[in-house]
Protein backbone atom coordinates (compact mmCIF):
# COMPACT_ATOMS: atom_id res chain seq x y z
CA UNK A 1 0.00 0.00 0.00
CA UNK A 2 1.06 3.47 -1.04
CA UNK A 3 -1.20 6.01 0.63
CA UNK A 4 -0.56 9.80 -0.43
CA UNK A 5 -1.08 11.92 3.06
CA UNK A 6 -1.43 15.35 3.53
CA UNK A 7 1.06 16.83 5.85
CA UNK A 8 0.45 20.62 6.02
CA UNK A 9 3.82 20.96 3.66
CA UNK A 10 2.31 23.21 0.65
CA UNK A 11 5.09 22.38 -1.71
CA UNK A 12 5.30 18.97 -0.46
CA UNK A 13 4.47 15.50 -1.60
CA UNK A 14 4.34 13.06 1.36
CA UNK A 15 3.39 9.24 1.17
CA UNK A 16 3.02 6.33 3.45
CA UNK A 17 4.07 2.78 2.58
CA UNK A 18 2.99 -0.05 4.12
CA UNK A 19 2.41 -3.62 3.03
CA UNK A 20 2.60 -4.32 -0.92
CA UNK A 21 3.09 -1.56 -3.28
CA UNK A 22 1.11 -2.02 -6.57
CA UNK A 23 1.88 -0.31 -9.97
CA UNK A 24 -1.19 1.71 -9.55
CA UNK A 25 0.20 3.76 -6.45
CA UNK A 26 3.23 3.99 -7.86
CA UNK A 27 1.91 5.45 -10.59
CA UNK A 28 0.28 7.47 -8.33
CA UNK A 29 3.09 8.81 -6.80
CA UNK A 30 5.27 9.44 -9.83
CA UNK A 31 2.12 11.52 -11.94
CA UNK A 32 2.14 13.57 -8.30
CA UNK A 33 6.25 13.99 -9.04
CA UNK A 34 5.84 14.49 -12.94
CA UNK A 35 3.48 17.64 -12.19
CA UNK A 36 5.38 19.56 -9.81
CA UNK A 37 8.48 19.32 -12.55
CA UNK A 38 6.13 20.26 -15.05
CA UNK A 39 6.15 22.97 -13.16
CA UNK A 40 9.64 23.69 -12.66
CA UNK A 41 9.22 22.67 -9.17
CA UNK A 42 12.07 20.92 -6.87
CA UNK A 43 10.72 18.06 -5.61
CA UNK A 44 10.37 17.84 -1.79
CA UNK A 45 8.90 14.61 -0.36
CA UNK A 46 7.77 13.10 2.66
CA UNK A 47 7.92 9.22 2.84
CA UNK A 48 6.69 7.38 6.14
CA UNK A 49 7.20 3.72 6.09
CA UNK A 50 4.92 1.65 8.01
CA UNK A 51 6.27 -1.82 6.81
CA UNK A 52 7.41 -2.96 3.43
CA UNK A 53 5.57 -5.92 1.68
CA UNK A 54 7.52 -6.00 -1.22
CA UNK A 55 6.74 -4.30 -4.51
CA UNK A 56 4.45 -5.56 -7.99
CA UNK A 57 7.58 -6.12 -10.87
CA UNK A 58 5.35 -3.72 -13.13
CA UNK A 59 5.59 -0.64 -9.94
CA UNK A 60 9.61 -1.26 -10.02
CA UNK A 61 9.42 -0.88 -14.16
CA UNK A 62 7.33 2.55 -13.71
CA UNK A 63 10.13 3.53 -10.86
CA UNK A 64 13.31 2.83 -13.26
CA UNK A 65 11.49 4.56 -16.24
CA UNK A 66 10.41 7.60 -14.03
CA UNK A 67 14.33 7.47 -12.94
CA UNK A 68 15.73 7.00 -16.49
CA UNK A 69 13.82 10.07 -18.16
CA UNK A 70 13.38 12.58 -15.10
CA UNK A 71 16.92 11.65 -13.40
CA UNK A 72 17.32 13.18 -9.38
CA UNK A 73 17.89 16.58 -10.08
CA UNK A 74 14.53 17.57 -9.37
CA UNK A 75 15.05 16.52 -5.93
CA UNK A 76 15.26 19.15 -3.07
CA UNK A 77 14.51 17.40 0.11
CA UNK A 78 13.40 14.20 1.05
CA UNK A 79 12.63 13.32 4.73
CA UNK A 80 11.99 9.64 5.67
CA UNK A 81 9.88 8.85 8.51
CA UNK A 82 10.29 4.71 9.93
CA UNK A 83 11.28 2.68 12.81
CA UNK A 84 13.53 0.55 10.92
CA UNK A 85 17.03 1.17 11.53
CA UNK A 86 18.22 -0.10 8.50
CA UNK A 87 16.37 2.11 6.05
CA UNK A 88 17.84 5.10 8.42
CA UNK A 89 21.47 4.35 7.75
CA UNK A 90 20.22 3.74 3.64
CA UNK A 91 19.49 7.25 3.97
CA UNK A 92 22.44 8.15 5.34
CA UNK A 93 24.11 6.58 2.16
CA UNK A 94 22.18 7.96 0.16
CA UNK A 95 22.73 11.77 1.84
CA UNK A 96 26.48 11.60 0.86
CA UNK A 97 25.90 10.33 -2.71
CA UNK A 98 23.94 12.15 -3.66
CA UNK A 99 25.32 16.22 -3.20
CA UNK A 100 22.77 18.02 -4.70
CA UNK A 101 19.56 16.28 -2.39
CA UNK A 102 19.55 17.44 1.51
CA UNK A 103 17.88 13.49 2.80
CA UNK A 104 17.70 12.61 6.25
CA UNK A 105 16.06 9.81 8.48
CA UNK A 106 13.68 10.55 11.20
CA UNK A 107 11.82 7.94 13.57
CA UNK A 108 8.19 7.59 13.62
CA UNK A 109 8.14 10.01 16.83
CA UNK A 110 10.05 12.50 14.96
CA UNK A 111 7.53 12.87 12.41
CA UNK A 112 7.09 16.82 13.30
CA UNK A 113 10.88 17.42 13.31
CA UNK A 114 10.57 15.81 9.65
CA UNK A 115 7.79 18.20 8.64
CA UNK A 116 10.14 20.66 9.75
CA UNK A 117 13.20 19.74 7.60
CA UNK A 118 10.95 19.81 4.48
CA UNK A 119 9.66 23.13 5.74
CA UNK A 120 13.21 25.19 5.24
CA UNK A 121 13.35 24.34 1.49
Amino acid sequence: MLEIIDIGVEKGIAYRVGGKVTEEEMTSVLGLFKEKIAKDEKLIVYQEVVSIGGVEIDALVEKFKFFKDVGISHFSRIAVVTHKKWIHRLVDLEDKLFKNIEMKGFSLAEKDKAIEFLKKA
